[in-house]
């Protein structure tokens, strides 16, 4: 189990001068709470990609990647990790990051993926995607680098993480429902002893 616990200033999404200060904790997702780990999955990828694709690809790509019997086999893997985040007592986020061989490209032993990070609707702004990707970093200090992948027409996603530091290394193509679409990868050096040693 990974936990952190901070007291963090919290942007105001309306008025981003203004900072306020919370309680945030960050925690691993465990296997019986494959229901919230679900609803929360659902809810943040539709809020999020609803506008931009067709209902139905949108309801085929859910179908997938969140039933019961896969979101089992991926809590149930050493190498797959889902966290949550609370802000006070409200779930507010989750975050999955994998290392190979669990992830969905590369699979370099070396790297760490952040495959999915997201944040409820009405909490975005607020800097809590920064503190997630935070997180991961230093989760993977011990690693050469975090990679990524981000679709290429995500130009929110990609000015983020390229201002979290991440520069893109190439693209692979992304099955979301019954369109072949293409995501940037991108990355982040983490450990400069690793990078200079190889």
């Amino acid at each position: 189990m990974h936990d952190v616990r901070l007291f963090a200033s919290i942007k105001h999404p309306a008025h981003p001068h203004q900072r306020g200060h919370m309680y945030i904790s960050i925690r691993q997702c465990l296997i019986n709470e494959l229901d919230i780990l679900q609803e929360i999955g659902y809810e943040t990828f539709a809020e999020t990609y609803s506008q931009i694709n067709s209902p139905e690809i949108v309801h085929s790509y859910l179908q997938k990647a969140f039933n019961t019997k896969k979101l089992l086999e991926e809590l149930g893997n050493a190498y797959c990790n889902f966290y949550f985040m609370y802000l006070g007592n409200e779930l507010v986020g989750y975050l999955k990051i994998n290392d190979a061989p669990a992830q969905t490209d590369i699979n370099d032993p070396e790297s760490m993926q952040i495959e999915r990070i997201y944040v409820r609707k009405k909490h975005k702004a607020k800097g809590l995607g920064k503190i997630l990707v935070d997180y991961t970093l230093q989760r993977a200090r011990k690693k050469k680098y975090v990679w990524l992948g981000v679709w290429e027409k995500n130009v929110n996603a990609i000015a983020f993480y390229k201002k979290m530091g991440f520069i893109e290394s190439g693209r692979h193509s992304f099955q979301m429902g019954d369109e072949l679409q293409s995501d940037l990868l991108m990355k982040k050096i983490v450990n400069i002893k690793q990078r200079t040693a190889t």
